[in-house]
């Protein structure tokens, strides 16, 4: 019996203390644990309705001032309202008054607190867009300094770091600082330029301030003249080097442009050697040297008296060998008369201009020993522009007026002196009909640009051409050294077809007279002290040259 009771007093006692724990626990969970502080607001012992009271009344002040982002340039606001960040005063209090039987955690509460984080709600997207409209205001490009040289002054841009917000980090740092720190700096990406601000501003002080401070002085031999800054300006650059460095550099081409221009006739341009003739016998005509500005030393001389006290360039010269010297011009063995021709042509002062056109510009000419000649090559396309008119010329087997007509009589006389010379021909077109100046077989038509007259001087000499219009002869005549004596033996005409008679009224018709067409071939004898050495055949068809009478007048 007396078991019993004591049982029934435990378990009285027991239900007596468990109450107790539990009335001190339900009494912990409304009030917060003593020496508590939430960002440093003391609320330690107070319900939670007036915690949260105490701390709307010191952090409205606070949640409501805007977050100031720290950056290099400026700073800039960011509203929290708008910004989707504000204070969670109920997910702050709910971890220091939650019920709890834990008496690890009520033994906490009953002896008191720390300070606790204030819990803040974030929209990370609104957070996120206003940060990237904060970037918009503070974000800038790198500025790339530069000195630069015109109108006789030296422009200098001093150059400028650019930089980038980083969103993402600084929207981390907003959401953890806030609302206990107002100011929050920014992180930013920060891009250097290539040439700092510091260089730009020596460059300017060492190089370019006194590169344009007053004019420079030009000493070719006794020649000087004085270079003025507007002048010279367009020459100069600062360029960086491998080290970030700005180092002068001077456009060699437009420098030597300058100089020539300051003074003119220094330079001296080489003549190549020639042969040309004197008193109708070849004369080989000396090479001469010639001389130029120093292309090495030019710049680094003009450079170094930008800076220097005299401000004074020398001007080196150095010579400039001709393209043939007078020892080659000898060697190509032009000494004597190898081969002449000479062609009558009729009364007709359009087609005389032309020829005496196309003879002057194949004057002179010199055949080097191995190279190759081209007349198209040589006369270019007959135009108006180089005083070419019009006259007669064969086309479809009918004359008719083009520019440059009587040109083929300069052909053919040429290809007899090709022909009579021994040197290999490659490409002549005889005229499709027969023209009786000329004579059969020997003669050589010339078109622009495919209707050529190419031949390869293999005589192992130079040949010099000489051509000329006197009274109604032309005359081509090769000199240079003589290889072969040529002979030429011309077959009797076979296959010989009559011309027909034509009637025409066009415009611009030009008469023709008749001539029979037939084909003929030529022979060509080498001989050598009188022996033969070798022949080549030259087999020509002549179409039918027929008979046109004009109706009415030509024109052209």
């Amino acid at each position: 019996m007396q078991a019993s009771r004591a049982i029934v007093r435990l378990v009285v006692a027991l239900l007596v203390l468990g109450a107790v724990y539990l009335g001190l626990a339900v009494f912990l969970s409304r009030h917060v644990p003593s020496n508590t502080t939430v960002d440093r607001i003391a609320i330690g012992g107070m319900t939670p309705n007036e915690a949260t009271v105490t701390l709307k009344r010191v952090l409205a002040a606070r949640a409501s001032q805007p977050v100031y982002l720290e950056t290099p340039s400026r700073n800039v606001d960011i509203e929290p309202g708008t910004a989707g960040i504000e204070v969670d005063l109920d997910a702050t209090l709910s971890d220091l008054t939650a019920f709890t039987v834990n008496p690890v955690e009520m033994w906490v509460r009953l002896t008191g607190g720390d300070d606790q984080p204030l819990r803040v709600r974030v929209d990370r997207a609104k957070l996120t867009a206003a940060v990237t409209e904060a970037a918009r205001a503070v974000d800038a490009p790198v500025m790339e300094g530069s000195i630069t040289f015109s109108g006789g002054r030296a422009i200098t841009v001093v150059s400028v770091a650019g930089q980038a917000l980083n969103v993402p980090e600084t929207t981390d740092a907003v959401a953890s600082t806030w609302p206990g720190q107002q100011v929050v700096r920014a992180v930013m990406t920060i891009t250097q330029p290539k040439v700092s601000a510091a260089e730009i501003n020596r460059a300017e002080k060492e190089f370019a301030t006194p590169a344009m401070s007053g004019p420079v002085r030009l000493v070719a031999g006794r020649t000087s003249v004085a270079l003025q800054p507007m002048q010279y300006a367009p020459v100069l650059s600062l360029v960086a080097d491998l080290n970030r460095t700005l180092q002068p550099k001077v456009d060699t081409a437009k420098l030597l442009a300058v100089v020539r221009a300051a003074i003119p006739g220094v330079e001296r341009d080489p003549v190549d050697a020639t042969v040309s003739l004197v008193a109708g016998s070849p004369q080989v005509v000396p090479a001469r040297v010639g001389s130029t500005f120093d292309m090495l030393t030019v710049p680094t001389s003009f450079l170094a008296a930008l800076t220097s006290q005299t401000r004074t360039a020398p001007i080196s010269m150095v010579s400039t060998p001709p393209k043939v010297t007078t020892e080659m011009a000898r060697g190509w063995g032009i000494k004597e008369k190898v081969s002449t021709f000479t062609t009558q042509f009729p009364y007709n002062p359009p087609r005389t201009n032309n020829m005496k056109i196309a003879a002057a510009a194949l004057n002179g000419t010199i055949v080097r020993p191995g190279a190759r000649f081209s007349l198209n090559g040589i006369l270019g396309e007959r135009t108006p522009a180089k005083g070419y008119q019009r006259a007669p010329v064969i086309y479809a087997d009918r004359l008719e007026q083009a520019f440059g007509g009587g040109v083929s009589q300069v052909s053919t006389t040429l290809f007899n002196a090709v022909f009579f010379s021994g040197v290999r021909i490659e490409q002549y077109t005889p005229h499709s009909f027969y023209i009786a100046r000329y004579p059969e077989g020997r003669e050589a038509t010339l078109s622009w640009p495919d209707v050529d007259q190419k031949w390869t001087n293999d005589s192992g000499f130079g040949i010099l051409i000489s051509s000329y219009l006197k009274g109604n002869d032309l005359t081509v005549t090769f000199f240079g050294t003589k290889k072969w004596d040529i002979e030429a033996v011309k077959g009797p005409r076979r296959n010989v077809v009559q011309p027909k008679t034509i009637v025409d009224d066009r415009q611009g018709c030009v008469p023709q007279s008749p001539n029979p067409g037939f084909d003929v071939t030529v022979t060509r004898i080498f001989k050598k002290n009188g022996v033969q050495v070798r022949t080549s055949t030259f087999n020509t068809h002549y179409r039918p040259e027929d008979g046109v009478t004009c109706t009415t007048a030509a024109t052209g």
